[in-house]
């Protein structure tokens, strides 16, 4: 059986009980007023009790449960530089390793002027750095479930001593397939210890997780369930499949954005959108699975210096991106399940500012825009949009512009043919036409032998002239398996 928690009126970070090295490092990041989330699950979180938390992303939640934590591992803090002295205390998980990354870094800010060590760990990157920094000792782990069992099995993360345990956005780990690694990990921890597990929505699989390792939680909502940001302005524009590029390159000019996420359904379409946006001046990079982390990190890091214009991902890719104060999201496909309309447009908007949730609805998606109306219950402003399409656009209209990457050659082609080479009217009729490159006229020609190939009439010899004695030349002649004649 679970609590709900009433939400306190005009808290205060100093009221929290919070040590003068933690109040220091929050001040630092220039946090003067909890959120409503903070607000109620701090208390919560010190007093030692089970959490379940519903909050939506941008609202603080990291702080929620990383404040809390830091304050109750404090008496165990030392500086000891043994690593048998500081055991993994806490333990974070996150679904994915954005997630994953950027919880480390709020852990590490709110920690600094601690003697609590904190490390995260994730795939994709090599595992012998994390090893040497487990063996050094951590009080704080942040982990992905994978890489975290990984660790396990080479006995450089031990979980015996754990105390408290974050499921962060439980909901996607369960999305993902997690819950067998999840099992695991849980079977490997303490029975007595401190569980907290936040979700943007409370559906029938997390309360069955949460009643399984949960014991008699405190529920903590602090919006109404898939609901979405008051702070974001929702637009829809009505555009065809094949204007949809166009239509992006559009939106970021006249709208005078510069940084912006644009939201792929798949990988593919992620990569291809990216280049063509290339193509069309726009600085752009895409992030999602088949992508190395290394080279996710890379473009994150670009994007955050504002070197990168729109950040082209996936869904589970931009799971975790914090990028503050970002102007706009474009939703280049509708996703297929209405709830990651929430966590997309969750992207901006944060923290008090405004932000712009663009999206482009072909007549094929009208079946999901009216999945995400009915899931946040309440209709979205449907605009058109005249689309001025750029030249390649309006070159490769017939076969769709959408492939506008996979035809450069056929344009390149038109172009160094210029106006003066172009086919006379009906020289090639349909739709598929054979494009061919220039003929040299000199493969025309019949073959004609050069001139040091023939044999000038003066070079033969005169038949009057006589040929001088021939050379002699000395032969043994012999054979084999003949009788030797005998000597005499």
């Amino acid at each position: 059986m679970s609590d709900s928690v009433a939400k306190p009126v005009d808290a205060t970070f100093d009221q929290f009980g919070l040590a003068a090295d933690i109040l220091k490092a929050i001040a630092e990041q220039g946090y003067t007023t909890p959120t409503p989330i903070q607000a109620q699950a701090i208390p919560v979180v010190l007093a030692g009790r089970d959490v379940m938390g519903a909050a939506q992303t941008g609202t603080g939640k990291t702080a929620s449960f990383s404040l809390p934590i830091l304050q109750r591992l404090l008496p165990q803090a030392n500086t000891s530089a043994s690593p048998a002295r500081h055991p993994v205390r806490a333990l974070i998980l996150t679904p994915t390793r954005e997630l994953a990354d950027q919880v480390a870094a709020n852990v590490h800010a709110y920690g600094k002027h601690t003697p609590l060590r904190s490390a995260v760990v994730f795939g994709g990157v090599d595992m012998n750095p994390q090893m040497a920094e487990l063996r050094r000792g951590v009080e704080i782990l942040i982990a992905t479930p994978g890489r975290l069992l990984d660790h396990v099995q080479q006995k450089t993360a031990n979980l015996g001593q754990v105390q408290m345990l974050v499921l962060d956005e439980a909901d996607r780990m369960l999305d993902m397939g997690f819950l067998p690694d999840l099992q695991r990990i849980l079977n490997l921890l303490p029975k007595e210890r401190q569980t907290l597990l936040f979700s943007a929505t409370f559906s029938p699989e997390i309360k069955k997780l949460a009643s399984t390792y949960l014991r008699n939680p405190q529920t903590i909502e602090v919006a109404r369930s898939n609901s979405t940001n008051a702070n974001v302005t929702q637009i829809v524009y009505d555009v065809a499949e094949g204007d949809k590029q166009a239509a992006v390159v559009q939106l970021l000019r006249n709208r005078g954005l510069k940084q912006v996420i644009v939201f792929c359904n798949s990988k593919i379409g992620a990569s291809r959108l990216a280049r063509n946006l290339e193509r069309d001046g726009v600085v752009a990079s895409a992030i999602h699975g088949d992508k190395t982390q290394i080279e996710r990190m890379q473009a994150l890091d670009a994007f955050k210096r504002g070197e990168i214009e729109a950040l082209v991902a996936t869904d589970v890719a931009a799971r975790g991106l914090d990028i503050a104060e970002l102007p706009a999201v474009i939703n280049f496909d509708l996703p297929f399940n209405a709830e990651d309309y929430v966590h997309r447009i969750g992207r901006t908007g944060r923290a008090g500012a405004t932000g712009d949730a663009l999206s482009l609805c072909s007549p094929n998606e009208r079946k999901q825009l009216a999945d995400i109306e009915k899931l946040i219950k309440r209709p979205l402003e449907v605009q058109t949009l005249a689309i001025d399409k750029p030249a390649r656009h309006r070159h490769d209209e017939r076969g769709g512009s959408e492939r506008g990457g996979e035809r450069g050659g056929r344009r390149e082609r038109d172009e160094h043919r210029g106006a003066a080479g172009r086919r006379p009217a009906g020289a090639e009729r349909g739709h598929h036409r054979r494009h061919e490159a220039p003929i040299d006229d000199f493969f025309l020609k019949p073959y004609e032998p050069s001139a040091s190939a023939k044999q000038p009439e003066e070079a033969k010899p005169a038949p009057h002239e006589k040929k001088g004695p021939k050379r002699q030349v000395a032969a043994l002649l012999g054979g084999f398996g003949m009788p030797r004649k005998p000597s005499a």
